[in-house]
């Protein structure tokens, strides 16, 4: 499994995610609300800003502290 560090120990099959985005566009706030009634938010924040928005093969999202393009760089290592 090919894994990659979304932050603060947070880790995600890299091979999983379809898309890493801005988390303050309208229509990611949209998503963000809506999966969370549906039970489908995993919050990796720690806590913190989230600063990215990661959405899973699964039709799950996850939230991440650390920015998109920082992801996106460790993505292609």
């Amino acid at each position: 499994m090919d894994v990659i560090s979304i932050g603060f120990g947070n880790f995600l099959n890299k091979n999983k995610i379809v898309s890493v985005s801005n988390p303050n566009s309208a229509p990611m706030k949209k998503l963000k609300e809506q999966l969370k009634r549906d039970g489908k938010l995993i919050d990796a924040t720690e806590g913190r800003k989230t600063r990215s928005i990661i959405v899973m093969d699964s039709g799950h999202i996850v939230l991440s502290g650390l920015a998109s393009a920082t992801i996106a760089e460790r993505m292609d290592k």
